[in-house]
């Protein structure tokens, strides 16, 4: 933790009393997660995993994750699913005063898909205005998650978007960027030129303070909301509330699937000749017990995980089964694996042995990289934990095992790990997963004529009876367990109904901030 946060910290210490007064006031502080790497602009990514904060959205997803409109009034699809005509709202502005209009939202879209790996838009032909509130999307081919852009991607203003929007965003979301000091804090308050309900808070300070710092924030009484480990969520500090809240946040290890020997575009390495062969991959989902992982790591808050859409529906079917050492054993030795006198198989001079990356920060992934590694070490393979930045972990993670965390209220998620158009696609299918018969199922999928009705073809993507992408199937990645948000909130402050959260990045807690109250006199 950085001496400014510090300085903050004790400083806030000292005055708790003041505080309370300030939140009571409409000002609130939240140490609920780190900052974005590529900052506050949407098109390089801000806002997938929650709400964008400073821009507005087609539309949105209330507690029960329906649907509502934002910017969008109406918005139809074509019998050929090819072409959606979406109709804007009128009195949107951007909080620079211009008004928002839909050329404003197809230069948004036309940009987004040209930044080439920050979003995948590569099903968007056109994205065209065909008058100041009407625009047509035109799809290379049918696409039912392209809607998951309505909900996710913010709008910017075409006149002024440009180098340095990520660090001063302008939108027409429910609040503007004051300052941002990288690394310590980022200052908003509310933007009067909002058009939808104001929230009650005229200022939010987040505090990027790393887990530590925000836990001795919640203990000073210097933060109103402080997310937390679930390692550490047993002690709440005096004059706060635990909320746990319901994820799709998950955590898994990657599986690279093919053989060492081949290089991306910027040189950096594609396979692994250890996890390139199944039996291993699927001795390793099989060794892991991840009841014990849910306790060791998460400290009970969570479950164990067995897809990266457990208990959606496009999950695979759950399929809860108990870790078989004694069978990933037996696994390993039909493939050919021998234990060697150093406790390391190996099989024609390829040794079990390789990293497991982990950001360096990040208390859960470590403890889940240490709990797997010492899970595996009976069976002969051995996973180092490796702490790193994102930018190192970015070089190695098409040919080493990275904990990796996904979740999303889109089953475009499943479609980004597995189709196999996607391999390298920045942090898409990192493994380098090809299998026909899944690619198949998921384009089906993409082609259905609804949302409802594509469900059966996802399904079958992770199992069709014969192949996919599952535990059953080619176990790509090892899932581990599905995360609950814990968060110790002020006793004074009434969140509302929570939604089913996606992963953490983009601070999710806050897609209900409308309808956040402070309840003391």
């Amino acid at each position: 933790m950085s001496w400014f946060a510090i300085f903050l910290l004790l400083a806030a210490a000292g005055a708790a009393p003041a505080r309370a007064e300030e939140a009571a006031g409409r000002a609130l502080v939240l140490a609920i997660g780190g900052e974005p790497e590529t900052g506050y602009d949407s098109l390089m990514g801000w806002g997938s995993y929650g709400h964008p904060l400073f821009q507005s959205t087609l539309m949105v997803r209330d507690a029960d994750l329906q649907s509502q409109p934002d910017l969008a009034q109406s918005a139809t699809l074509s019998s050929d699913r090819l072409e959606w005509t979406v109709r804007i709202r009128t009195d949107a502005r951007f909080s620079d005063g211009s008004p928002l209009t839909a050329q404003d939202v197809a230069f948004t879209f036309t940009k987004a898909k040209d930044a080439a790996g920050a979003l995948d838009l590569s099903a968007l032909d056109s994205a065209q205005a065909l008058d100041d509130r009407t625009i047509l999307f035109r799809l290379k081919r049918p696409a039912i998650t392209f809607t998951e852009f309505f909900h996710t991607l913010g709008i910017v203003p075409a006149a002024s978007y440009g180098p340095g929007y990520a660090r001063m965003p302008i939108g027409s979301g429910p609040y503007r960027l004051v300052s941002w000091q990288e690394g310590e804090q980022l200052i908003v308050e509310r933007n009067p030129l909002y058009y939808g309900a104001a929230p009650q808070f005229d200022r939010i300070t987040f505090l990027f303070t790393g887990e530590d710092g925000a836990l001795a924030a919640a203990r000073a009484g210097a933060a109103d909301i402080v997310a937390v480990p679930g390692l550490l969520a047993e002690r709440v500090p005096d004059g706060y509330v635990r909320t746990a809240v319901q994820t799709v946040d998950n955590r898994g290890i990657s599986l690279p699937t093919i053989p060492a020997g081949r290089q991306d575009g910027a040189g950096r390495p594609i396979g692994n000749d250890v996890t390139a062969d199944l039996a291993l991959r699927r001795a390793i989902d099989l060794a892991v017990n991840r009841d014990a992982l849910v306790t060791v790591a998460l400290g009970g808050q969570g479950t164990p995980a067995f897809g990266p859409a457990d208990g959606l529906p496009w999950g695979a079917d759950a399929r809860a089964r108990k870790a078989d050492p004694q069978a990933a054993a037996a696994l390993l030795d039909e493939a050919g694996w021998r234990m060697g006198d150093d406790g390391v198989r190996s099989r024609a001079g390829v040794r079990a042995s390789l990293p497991l990356n982990y950001p360096a920060g990040d208390r859960t992934r470590q403890v889940l990289a240490e709990a797997v590694s010492a899970m595996l070490q009976p069976l002969g393979i051995q996973l180092t934990p490796k702490g790193g930045s994102w930018s190192a972990i970015r070089q190695v993670m098409h040919a080493e095992p990275v904990v990796f965390g996904f979740g999303s209220h889109s089953p475009f998620e499943v479609y980004s790990l597995y189709h196999s158009s996607l391999a390298g696609n920045g942090y898409m299918n990192p493994t380098y997963y090809a299998n026909p018969s899944v690619d198949a199922h998921l384009d089906a999928a993409q082609s259905a004529a609804s949302l409802d009705e594509s469900y059966p073809a996802w399904r079958a993507a992770a199992f069709d009876g014969t192949t996919g992408y599952d535990a059953r199937g080619d176990v790509a990645y090892a899932w581990l367990v599905n995360l609950k948000h814990v968060y110790f909130v002020r006793s004074c402050l009434d969140l509302g109904r929570t939604q089913i959260e996606p992963h953490g990045h983009g601070w999710p807690i806050t897609a209900g901030l409308s309808q956040w109250r402070w309840t003391c006199p």
